[in-house]
C-alpha cells in the first residue's frame, strides 16, 4: 500500500478545529471498568497512569496511590498541591487504618491578630488562612507505614508530568479560567502559574520545572525537606518577609497523625469516614437519619426521596458545624452524635410533606452531662456558639487504588478554595492552601481559631465493609458537597443496586443555606416542581462541576473482581488490570 501523500491536504483548512468546542453537549454514558489485577481511578488520566505504572512494577495500592497523589500536585493544581492537606482510609488486608495529615494553625496566630479585629470569618486570601501543610508528611507517612517502594521512585511520574509539561484538559482549564482575577495581586501566582499572562486553554503544554525539582528533593529526603530542611527553610523566610504567621518551627514540629476510623452501620454495611476534625461524620449522621425510612419505595432520584435527602443533610450540617472541632483541644461528641437513638429524635424532624426551614443543632447529651449543666442551659449555650452554614465551593482531588493482595486505598488531598491562598513559595511551585477559612472566630465556639489548632475540615475519603469485608474505596470531592455525595452515591449503591458507575453518574442535589438547593438540570422537571410545591427554593444548575466528583473502586468479594467508575463531571478516568 502507497503511503498516504499528505501534500494533497495541505490546504485543509486546520484553524477550524484548533480550539474544539469541550462544552459538554452530548450525555456520556460508561461502563465501569474491571480486573483482577489492581485498579486506580481518579480525575485526571495521567495521575492514573502514575498509579497504574507503579503496580505494573509491582508496587501495592499504598504506593500507587502516593504516586497518582503526587502526580495531581502537577497536572491538577487548581484543586490541590504541595502545600495543602489530606487524610487517608487504608485497608491493610486485615484492618482499616485512618490518616489525618491536616495541619494546624501556626502557633504566631489567634483570635487577638490585629488583622482578624472586626472580621466575621477569616479571609479565603493571603497568609491569614494558612495552616501547616500535611500533603507531604501524609506521603511520607504512608510511605514508611505501607509502601514497599523508594519515596523518590513514588514520585518520578509527577517529576516527569511537571519537566516535561503535560496537556491541560477542560475542566481544569475552567478551573484555572476562573482563577485569573481572584489571585491577579499576588505577583509570585502569576509568575508560576500564569506565565503567559492568563491560564493555560484546553490542550496546552503547561511546564512548570521548579516543581519538579522539589518534588526531586521530597522523594530524596522522604519528605524531610518539607519540613525540617531545605523547602522548611524557604517557606519560613518567604513567610517572615511578607508578613506570614508560619515560622520553621511550626513545619519542625508537624506530624501527620494516625487515627480510628468512625463508621455507621447502614442497612448491613458499615460505612466509613475519617473521625472529626474532618467533616466525614456528616455523611453518617445523615444516613443514620435516612435509615429509618424506606427509600427503595420512594424510586431513585424522586421528589419524595430528594425531599428525604436533602432534609436529613441540612439537619446533620446543623450539628457538624455546632460540634465539630479538633477532638485533640475541644469536646467533639462523635458517639452521641452517631447514636441510632438521637438519630432517631433527629428523624423525627422531617416532615414528609413539607420542607423545614434550617434546623437548629440537636442536643447530645454527652455535652451536658459531662459540663454538669441543665437541658435548658446547653441549649442556650448552642443557641449563642451556633455558626451560621456557608456553603463551600473547594476545588479538591479524590483518588482511590486497590492491589491483588488485598489492599485498598482512599485518599484526598486538597488546596481548599482552588489554588488555595494564592501565596506560592517563589522557585519551588509550593502553593499554600488557605485551609485556616474552616476556623470560626467566635471565642465560644469549639472550632475557634487557636494557636496549634486544626480547622473543621471539608475533605472526606470513605470505605465500605460488610461483616469485615472491604468492599469499596470511594469518594466525592467538593467542598460542602462531599458528605451530600456520600450520602447520594451511597443510596444508590445499598438502596438501589447501581453498579459504581451509575452510582457515581446519578444526578445530584446540593443543599444550601436555608430552603436553598440547587439541583441538576438532568433531575426531571416534574421532580423539580415537586420539590417546589414542598417549599424547596429550587435552583436548577446546568454546569454539573458544583456537584461533586466522585470515584469508587468495589472490590466482589467471592470472585475477586475490581469493578471501578469515574466521574463524569471531571476529566479523569478508572483504569484496571
Amino acid at each position: 500500500m502507497k503511503p498516504f501523500d499528505y501534500s494533497r491536504i495541505k490546504q485543509f483548512d486546520y484553524s477550524r478545529i484548533k480550539q474544539f468546542d469541550y462544552s459538554r453537549m452530548y450525555a456520556s454514558y460508561r461502563s465501569p471498568v474491571m480486573g483482577l489485577q489492581g485498579a486506580v481511578a481518579t480525575s485526571h488520566p495521567l495521575a492514573v497512569q502514575a498509579g497504574m505504572r507503579m503496580l505494573l512494577q509491582g508496587g501495592n495500592a499504598v504506593d500507587a496511590a502516593i504516586a497518582a497523589a503526587a502526580a495531581l500536585t502537577v497536572v491538577e493544581p487548581t484543586s490541590n498541591g504541595l502545600g495543602g492537606d489530606a487524610f487517608a482510609l487504608v485497608w491493610d488486608g486485615k484492618k482499616l487504618h485512618g490518616l489525618n495529615a491536616s495541619g494546624p494553625a501556626p502557633m504566631g496566630l489567634d483570635i487577638d491578630e490585629p488583622a482578624l479585629q472586626g472580621l466575621s470569618r477569616i479571609p479565603p486570601t493571603g497568609w491569614l488562612p494558612v495552616t501547616v501543610p500535611g500533603v507531604v508528611a501524609g506521603w511520607a507517612e504512608l510511605a514508611k507505614r505501607f509502601g514497599t517502594m523508594p519515596l523518590s521512585d513514588l514520585l518520578a511520574p509527577a517529576v516527569e508530568y511537571a519537566e516535561m509539561g503535560h496537556p491541560v484538559p477542560p475542566v481544569i482549564a475552567g478551573y484555572w479560567k476562573a482563577a485569573e482575577k481572584r489571585f491577579a495581586e499576588f505577583e509570585e501566582f502569576r509568575r508560576a502559574f500564569l506565565p503567559q499572562g492568563r491560564a493555560p486553554l484546553p490542550g496546552e503544554v503547561f511546564r512548570f520545572p521548579e516543581q519538579g525539582k522539589t518534588l526531586r528533593l521530597i522523594g530524596e529526603s522522604n519528605g524531610e525537606a518539607f519540613y525540617r530542611g531545605e523547602l522548611a527553610e524557604r517557606i519560613a523566610s518567604y513567610s517572615q518577609a511578607t508578613g506570614g504567621y508560619i515560622t520553621y518551627e511550626d513545619l519542625a514540629r508537624y506530624q501527620a497523625r494516625w487515627v480510628e476510623p468512625i463508621s455507621l452501620n447502614y442497612r448491613g454495611f458499615d460505612i466509613w469516614e475519617i473521625p472529626p476534625n474532618g467533616q466525614g461524620i456528616v455523611a453518617l449522621i445523615a444516613l443514620g437519619i435516612l435509615e429509618g425510612f424506606d427509600i427503595p419505595s420512594f424510586g431513585r432520584v424522586s421528589k419524595d426521596e430528594l425531599h428525604l435527602v436533602i432534609e436529613a443533610i441540612k439537619l446533620a450540617f446543623a450539628d457538624a458545624y455546632t460540634f465539630v472541632a479538633d477532638p485533640l483541644r475541644s469536646n467533639v461528641p462523635t458517639d452521641m452524635l452517631l447514636n441510632k437513638d438521637y438519630l432517631a429524635t433527629r428523624a423525627e424532624l422531617i416532615d414528609s410533606q413539607k420542607a423545614m426551614d434550617w434546623p437548629e443543632p440537636g442536643h447530645p447529651e454527652s455535652l451536658w452531662d459531662t459540663k454538669g449543666s441543665t437541658a435548658s442551659e446547653e441549649d442556650a449555650r448552642l443557641k449563642r456558639i451556633k455558626t451560621e452554614r456557608e456553603p463551600s465551593d473547594s476545588d479538591t482531588v479524590y483518588l482511590c487504588t486497590a492491589d491483588a493482595d488485598g489492599m485498598m486505598v482512599s485518599f484526598i488531598q486538597s488546596n481548599y478554595m482552588g489554588f488555595g491562598s494564592g501565596i506560592v513559595i517563589p522557585g519551588t511551585g509550593i502553593a499554600m492552601h488557605n485551609r485556616g477559612c474552616g476556623f470560626s472566630l467566635d471565642p465560644e465556639h469549639p472550632n475557634c481559631l487557636a494557636p496549634g489548632k486544626r480547622p473543621y475540615h471539608t475533605i472526606i475519603p470513605g470505605f465500605i465493609t460488610k461483616d469485615n469485608i472491604p468492599l469499596a474505596a470511594f469518594g466525592v470531592m467538593g467542598g460542602d458537597m462531599q458528605p451530600q455525595g456520600h450520602v447520594q452515591v451511597i443510596l444508590g449503591l445499598i438502596d438501589y443496586a447501581l453498579n459504581p458507575q451509575s452510582a457515581i453518574d446519578a444526578p445530584r442535589v446540593r443543599v444550601l443555606k436555608d430552603r436553598r438547593v440547587e439541583v441538576e438540570s438532568s433531575v426531571d422537571s416534574k421532580v423539580i416542581q415537586g420539590l417546589s410545591g414542598m417549599g424547596h427554593e429550587i435552583e436548577p444548575v446546568e454546569e454539573p462541576s458544583g456537584f461533586g466528583g466522585g470515584q469508587m473502586i468495589w472490590r466482589d468479594p467471592d470472585t475477586g473482581v475490581f469493578i471501578a467508575g469515574s466521574e463524569p463531571r471531571k476529566d479523569g478516568i478508572a483504569a484496571a488490570w
